[in-house]
């Protein structure tokens, strides 16, 4: 049986560390049969046939930048089957230039509230507030969460911008706090998917930092949610 073929492409912002970040996740991807290709740039999405034979695209690039030569490979592989997945900032905070981009994934970090000010001390801290991620309707029915119970956590609460193409499988409310400008809770996407021509796009916004990546319920999802990605027959 021809093993399925992962393309890790990992860079961009140092704070989410994409090596060790992305790291947890090979042994998981080599225990289930797949070949393990690694790309430190974005360079490869250009590579036509190297793109065409990749059945899932793991991406770990917060904010960087994209050509229009990458971003054209890696839609046209996507259209054709193969997957798309990642996490927090990775797939969600990618390539703030590009409209393209945010028209393929479906949803764009905006912000992560912070602390009251007076507790603010000056660290990446100042953003973990503690908050509930829910499973809709839609996710205790999906493959990726099924089974999966609301879960807490104590860091980034991302709030996304998103359109009605996406199926949200989990949520995130942020109170209206009375040193915020908005005046009443928001509630965002936080884990969700998306089609896109023959292939599957998978977001999961939890996973700032090494310890939400260990949680059980993050850790799992993620690793569902590339299994859920992967180029299926019908797109081969």
């Amino acid at each position: 049986m021809t093993r399925k073929k992962a393309l890790v492409v990992r860079g961009g912002w140092e704070g989410h560390q994409p090596v060790r970040a992305t790291e947890l996740f090979l042994p998981f991807l080599r225990s289930k049969g797949y070949a393990v290709r690694i790309e430190e740039s974005t360079d490869v999405y250009a590579d036509a046939a190297e793109m065409a034979a990749t059945d899932l695209v793991v991406q770990c690039v917060t904010m960087s930048q994209i050509s229009a030569e990458q971003l054209a490979g890696l839609t046209a592989a996507v259209v054709a089957g193969t997957g798309f997945t990642g996490w927090h900032g990775g797939i969600a905070d990618s390539f703030r230039a590009s409209s393209d981009y945010l028209h393929l994934v479906g949803g764009q970090f905006a912000t992560h509230p912070g602390k009251e000010p007076c507790e603010r001390v000056g660290g990446q801290e100042d953003n973990y507030l503690p908050h509930t991620v829910t499973i809709t309707e839609l996710g205790r029915e999906h493959p990726v969460t099924a089974g999966i119970e609301d879960f807490e956590l104590h860091t980034e609460q991302y709030w996304v911008l998103h359109d009605d193409l996406i199926d949200v499988l989990a949520t995130t409310t942020h109170p209206a706090r009375p040193w915020q400008p908005w005046h009443r809770p928001v509630t965002s996407p936080a884990i969700w998917t998306r089609r896109w021509g023959a292939g599957r796009v998978m977001v999961t916004t939890p996973g700032h930092s090494l310890d939400v990546l260990e949680n059980p319920a993050v850790r799992t999802v993620i690793e569902r949610g590339m299994l859920w990605a992967t180029r299926t027959a019908s797109a081969s």
